[in-house]
């Protein structure tokens, strides 16, 4: 969710370009019913977005503020773990049937392909300071369209995990020896896809008793005091850790660390936002709120709100006295959600459907038609969004 292509892992590391959740379609065939959505996930959704755009909004007072920092570095280690968790988890029916194909490509492929250039013309067009003459470059995500990169990649290599014995340690590995491998390279922004993997995999073996199990009583009340510790330790942490490693941007050496360091960190960084992730579902409501129907629209949102936070910095808007201060703090907080639930809503939604979630029935060939009782895949876009939920919501109450 997240930062400019040519930020620095840290004072003495390499440049590394990097950057910082979206889309389903309806039943096939007239025959199919939709479903009922099950109000958990979009709350889950909408909330984690509000997240997300709340810690870009607090990247600027990082350097002034340690209360802002510390929960810039809270936020950050489970608000992206919680997103491609939940991805994995409507990816679990995935296996590149042509007409899920269909929508991968224009639910992921086109709407990356479009913001990419976006993204670059807004910095060319003089709003990007220093970007001015960035280049155009397809395989080089910029600010935040990584997710959708790694979404894409993400999801074609379902099937894998399905077959594999040991899907979660293989995943695990694999991020491992991605943190230790300095020679990747940026296209794809390949770190992120392989770092931030595990939690795509754990979501494809969750089930719905696991989310009623984070519903219990007990997970609850644990939860609160977890966070709260977690917090804690995020405002220790703010000068002793480099926050580079919440990013999965670069290998250890890259952040001129040892090369054990990457399997180090990539197994504590896996732990702790796994377990913030669970505190952080544990306590989203299950029953349907004021914001349930704005966790429909979370890839609006998300693509969009970049475009308010480069902005801010471009234009200075930070240059304000006091803004670093506590009350200059939370009115950032305040503004960054309004912001954000305001790309979420029906009129931008529509307004801004074509670019989003294109329709591009002209490019595909019609598929042979379906066979009565076949299989339909569960949430077939990125998140979710318009794809039916399963019928039954969490047992527990919200």
């Amino acid at each position: 969710m997240l930062h400019v292509r040519n930020q620095q892992a840290s004072p003495h590391a390499a440049t590394a370009r990097a950057a910082d959740p979206p889309p389903a379609v309806a039943d096939d065939g007239a025959r199919a019913r939709r479903k009922e959505r099950d109000p958990f996930f979009d709350n889950a959704k909408y909330l984690a977005i509000v997240l997300v755009a709340i810690s870009h909004a607090w990247t600027p007072l990082r350097d002034d503020s340690r209360a802002a920092s510390a929960l810039y570095t809270f936020v950050f280690t489970f608000h992206m773990p919680a997103f491609v968790l939940i991805a994995g988890y409507f990816s679990r029916s995935f296996t590149a049937r042509p007409d899920q194909l269909k929508r991968l490509i224009t639910g992921v492929g086109v709407p990356y392909l479009v913001f990419e250039v976006l993204y670059i013309l807004f910095a060319r067009a003089g709003w990007g300071g220093g970007d001015s003459d960035l280049p155009l470059s397809l395989l080089d995500p910029y600010y935040l369209t990584w997710f959708l990169v790694a979404l894409f990649i993400w999801r074609l290599t379902s099937p894998v995990w399905r077959v594999v014995r040991a899907p979660l340690p293989v995943a695990l590995a694999v991020a491992c020896i991605a943190s230790m491998s300095p020679h990747f390279g940026n296209d794809l922004n390949i770190q992120r896809v392989l770092q931030f993997l595990p939690y795509f995999v754990i979501g494809m073996l969750m089930r719905r008793e696991h989310f009623t199990w984070m519903r219990r009583t007990e997970v609850r009340v644990l939860a609160v005091p977890v966070l709260l510790l977690a917090l804690a330790v995020s405002y220790w942490s703010v000068p002793r850790l480099d926050q580079s490693w919440l990013y999965r941007t670069n290998s250890a050496q890259e952040m001129g660390e040892a090369a054990w360091a990457g399997p180090v960190m990539t197994l504590a960084m896996f732990g702790a936002g796994l377990l913030l992730t669970v505190a952080f579902l544990s306590l989203v409501p299950t029953r349907h709120t004021w914001y349930t129907t704005l966790g429909a629209g979370t890839i609006f949102g998300y693509l969009l709100h970049g475009f308010v936070i480069k902005a801010s910095r471009w234009w200075d808007w930070y240059d304000v006295d006091g803004i670093d201060s506590p009350a200059g703090v939370a009115v950032v907080t305040a503004v960054g959600a309004v912001v954000v639930t305001l790309l979420c809503t029906a009129p931008v939604r529509r307004l801004l459907r074509p670019l989003v979630e294109p329709s591009m029935d002209w490019a595909f060939r019609q598929p042979p038609p379906a066979r009565q009782g076949g299989e339909r895949a569960v949430g077939d876009g990125p998140l979710g969004e318009r794809a039916a939920s399963e019928r039954r919501t969490v047992n527990a109450g919200g």
